[in-house]
Formats: C-alpha cells, structure tokens, sequence
C-alpha cells in the first residue's frame, strides 16, 4: 500500500533533509501546500500538491485548502475497519501516514510591536490544528509531528518500526494535544484582551504554559515541581548554581518589589518578605542602610536592585553569604568579584510592574486577579489627623507604604527617610507584628524616634497605633476603613501624630 505524508509547515527547520529521508529512505510520497511544496520542489524532493490531490482548488487565499474528506478520511480511516475502509475505497480516499504540521505562529505574530487585530487573526490557524487532531485521535496508524525538533526520533522509529513507531506515535499524539491547547488559549487569551479588556477576568480561564524547566524539587526535597511559562524573558542567570524552585518565588516577589522604585534603590529578602530596603543617591549607599535594618535575617537571602552593580557594591556584598543578587546589569569588576562564590546565582532582570493576572491555586481549582500595581499618588491621600505631615515625615510614609505592600500579612513597617528601620510581617495579630518590627528595630540599634509606621491594613483598633507612638513614630499611613477610625484618629491627634488615609489595602497572603 502506498505511503503517504502529507507535510506543511511554517517553520521550514530541517524539512527538506527530512522530507528527502522520508521519500528515498522510507518510499514515503510527499504531499505538500503553498511554500512548503515550493521549498521541497525546489530542492529535488518529488512533491505533489493538496489540490491536486484533492481535485479542490486553494482558495480564499488559502483559508481553505486541506479542509476537505479526501484529507481528514485519510487520516481519521481506522485501517483495521473493513467499513471504514470499504467507504474509503468508494469514494477515492487514499490513506495519509504521517502529518507534518507546525501551526502558523499566532503567539510571535501579537508580541510584535504595531500587530493589529486583522494581523492576528489571519495568523489564527485552521487547517493546520484539524490535521493535527485528526492524526492524533488515530496515533495507531498516523504518526503526527507538530514539532521539527523530533524529525531525527521519526526517522530513528521508522527504522525500527514495531514498539519504537507505536510508542513514539503514542508520544507525538500527546504532544499535539497540548501544542493545540496551548494554541488556542493563546488566540482566546489574545482575544480577550482586546474585546475585554487587559484587565478583565475571562469566564474560561486559558492557562497554555509550555514547562521551561524541570526542577530537581519543589518547596521541599520530596515534592516534584518544573517552571512553566515565560521566566526567561524577564531573567538570565549569569552564574551559580542551577535555581531552585524556592528561588524562583523570591526572585519573583524580590524583582516586583524593586520595580516599585525610580531612584537608586536596594532590598532584600527573605521567604518573600523584605528584611531590609532603602533608597539612596548611589547603591552602595542603599545596601548599608537596608542591611542595617537586621543584620541577620539577610544571611541566605535575595538581594535586588534597580541599577548597574559595581565592584564596591559587590565588595561589600560579598561579605555575607547571598542565595541570589538581582540588578539589570553587572560591571565586569563586580562579576569577577562575585562569580568567586560559585554557589552564587547571579540574575540579570529587565521585568518593569505591568498588568497580569496572578494564580493561586486551591482545592478544586484555582484563583485568578489582577496585580496589586495600582497607583498612589500623594494627592489621592487623605491627613485625617490634626496635624500635617512634615516632608521628611511624607517622604519616609510614601516609602514604607511601597515596602509594606510586600511584606505578608498582618504587615507593619517602620520607615525613615526612604530607608526601613523595622519589619514586623506574617502575624496573626497587627499589634504582634508591630511589637517584633520594634524588636527588629532594637536588635539593630536602630531609632524608631521620628519615624513613620505603615500599616497594609487599617488599625481596627487604637492599640497598635498607640504602640507605633510609644516606640518612637511621629507618623502613620494606613488605608483606612476600620468602623473605630475615628478612635484611631483621637490616638494619634493625642499622641501628636500626622496620619494619613490612602483608602487602598495591599493584603499580601
């Protein structure tokens, strides 16, 4: 019985020499469309074109060429039928052995600056995914290759034929399924986004993430995890061992951290949570003043940055132990430095806060929202107490407001002039996480006197606020909202404070 492939591919990688081995090789008769039968035409690769094969024509520039029974019979006819293939016989349908497919590339066409919807949705495949699926559904007699990067395992398992063609077919079937599913979350995804909004909560939720690494574990040594998705667009490890899944979080919750600042700034982490973090006029400086805030908890930690690392910097830094330093770039003298510890994972980022969906996943299913990236201006803030902040006060608010909406729940920090003087994060209790902030604070050798505390929840009631004052601060920002405000507003007024309402909360479970 004759043998049939029916090849058409956007990525043209490698099709020739493979469209050469399987007609010389392996006797196969190549049916091609549009470009890809040009290509193998070109290259002395006998060839013949679905439309001639069909007896339909290409039309409607090219929308419809290999939607048609004389295909998709020959691929979904099960051979060990007699029906099927006496229906077959009928009507002049000639088994198709093999699909070679890769769909046209929807998700390079909508990253492209300036693609506009009519780009992308003639880049919306349709041919191309039905061969797919109607080869996959009959993997027992159809191989199916949606990817050039497995031409050299066809040709290995046509060779050998029996279980090495069955099980790599039962492979590439699977294969198809989820390049297709991801495909279509992709379009859906896509189009979302422009009928309802870059923000807006689909009713399906499309979650096509291609696994980019495998992990050695995940939170713990016997839990297995991979990486999905897209971290390497917004990373690159320079140095150091490979990243762990740990890692990857406090990359992760480091880097949105630092994207929230404009001038030379510096944090670092620990288990998500900031431990230190400071605004300065050069990064050397930034690193003393976050360092200084706890001297211990940094050891193992997360240090990122928004600007260029340079040798003093990394001198200093390279004093304690670091599980991974973040910054967009790295001085030749600071990389000489640093790379000394080969354990140390260096990151370049280019991530800058954008709109995005994030995922927590629950029993039965998963929550979706949008990013707590959301604006703050001064002006849109409220001084609910009898006297006005100072400027040093506004500006030590403003920078502990940025920090405590990434720091977990109950959150408290205690902030100077754009620097942390105290973090208290993960309470049951805001008074707790008040009381270990002031503790951290104590341990440092650091006054709290004059100082600012920034609450990511309102006080529900007075004790905390009147705990802030007793411990030094003459300043407090919070968003507001508790039915006894107006009891916390008489403390502070008491106590002589300036507050301020932004009326905003940045829970961070």
């Amino acid at each position: 019985m004759e043998k049939r492939a029916l090849i058409s591919v956007s990525d043209k990688t490698g099709v020739v020499e493979f469209a050469r081995e399987l007609s010389r090789k392996h006797g196969y008769t190549i049916l091609s469309t549009g470009g890809t039968a040009k290509l193998l035409a070109q290259n002395a690769i006998p060839v013949t074109e679905v439309s001639d094969y069909t007896g339909f024509p290409e039309m409607m520039n090219g929308r419809v060429k290999t939607l048609h029974p004389k295909i998709h019979g020959g691929l979904l006819c099960l051979r060990n039928n007699p029906e099927h293939m006496k229906q077959a016989s009928e009507h002049g349908i000639g088994m198709i052995d093999m699909v070679v497919v890769n769909l046209y590339p929807f998700e390079a066409t909508v990253a492209k600056p300036g693609c506009t919807l009519e780009d992308a949705i003639e880049n919306i495949d349709i041919g191309g995914p039905s061969m797919l699926r109607s080869a996959a559904k009959n993997h027992a007699d159809v191989t199916v290759v949606c990817d050039n990067m497995d031409f050299p395992a066809v040709l290995e398992a046509l060779g050998k034929g029996g279980e090495d063609l069955k099980n790599l077919r039962r492979r590439l079937a699977l294969k198809v399924y989820q390049r297709t599913s991801a495909y279509d979350a992709a379009i859906a995804n896509y189009l979302n986004s422009k009928y309802s909004g870059e923000s807006s909560l689909p009713d399906t939720l499309n979650v096509g993430l291609k696994m980019s690494q495998k992990m050695r574990y995940g939170e713990n040594p016997h839990q297995s995890a991979a990486l999905y998705g897209n971290f390497s667009k917004y990373f690159r490890q320079l140095h150091g061992k490979e990243l762990s899944y740990n890692n990857i979080v406090d990359i992760s919750a480091a880097t949105e951290l630092i994207s929230e600042f404009d001038r030379p700034t510096l944090a670092i982490l620990k288990h998500t949570n900031p431990c230190g973090a400071a605004t300065c006029d050069s990064l050397l400086e930034a690193w003393k003043q976050a360092f200084e805030t706890d001297k211990q908890a940094p050891f193992g930690g997360i240090i990122a940055m928004n600007g260029r690392l340079e040798a003093d910097l990394a001198a200093e830094i390279s004093h304690i132990f670091s599980e991974v330093i973040i910054a967009p770039d790295f001085s030749d003298e600071a990389l000489e430095i640093l790379t000394k510890k080969k354990n140390l994972r260096l990151m370049i980022s280019n991530y800058r806060c954008g709109a995005s969906l994030q995922f927590k996943s629950v029993i039965g299913g998963a929550l979706a929202q949008t990013g707590d990236f959301v604006a703050e201006p001064r002006e849109a803030m409220k001084v609910v107490s009898k006297r006005q902040p100072t400027e040093d006060e506004w500006r030590a608010m403003l920078f502990g407001w940025k920090v405590v909406k990434h720091v977990k729940s109950n959150a408290i920090v205690y902030a100077g002039s754009e620097r942390t003087l105290g973090i208290g994060a993960g309470q049951m209790s805001r008074v707790d996480s008040s009381r270990i902030a002031v503790w951290k604070a104590g341990e440092a050798q650091l006054s709290l006197k004059g100082s600012a505390v920034a609450s990511d929840a309102f006080f529900p009631f007075a004790d905390g606020l009147i705990a802030a004052a007793n411990a030094g601060a003459t300043a407090a920002i919070q968003p507001g909202g508790s039915v006894r405000d107006e009891e916390v507003i008489a403390a502070a007024n008491e106590h002589d404070m300036a507050m301020v309402f932004t009326s905003i909360r940045h829970f961070r479970h």
